[in-house]
């Protein structure tokens, strides 16, 4: 199992790295000014944060409770991104409309659009980060 120290470096870096990609491009596809952007990405990355830490402790006890391990592979870390962006896109589409003053099926698409950016950004952020730190 990680440390709660781990688990806090993963988490924040995840999200440091996320925001300083996402708020630009997001901005450019999206055609919304970069500050309306980049609030709303700050917004959803705390939402995000929160979200982050408590389901990797659950999904990692689930995983240790059922397989005995914590050690992920691919199709574990497939399924685990897909549930990840799941939970947070029931978490943030309310606030997505709310405000950008869009309908809740803009905003469904738009966080599809975005869900689909932290999937795969996900995916080879915890590649990378099971690589530069393995679990012990």
């Amino acid at each position: 199992m990680r440390t709660t120290k781990d688990r806090i470096r993963h988490t924040l870096g995840f999200e440091i790295i996320g925001l300083l990609i996402f708020a630009p491009l997001a901005s450019w596809v999206f055609g919304f000014d970069l500050q309306l952007m980049g609030g709303m990405a700050v917004v959803g990355s705390i939402i995000a944060t929160v979200w982050n830490y408590f389901y990797n402790l659950l999904f990692d006890h689930a995983m240790l409770k059922l397989r005995g391990d914590v050690h992920k592979t691919v199709l574990i870390r497939v399924f685990h991104a897909f549930l990840f962006e799941g939970g947070l896109l029931l978490l943030f589409l309310p606030m997505i409309a709310w405000y950008l003053g869009i309908t809740m099926w803009e905003a469904f698409m738009m966080d599809i659009a975005m869900a689909t950016f932290y999937l795969v950004y996900a995916f080879v952020y915890n590649i990378i980060y099971d690589k530069v730190y393995p679990v012990p």
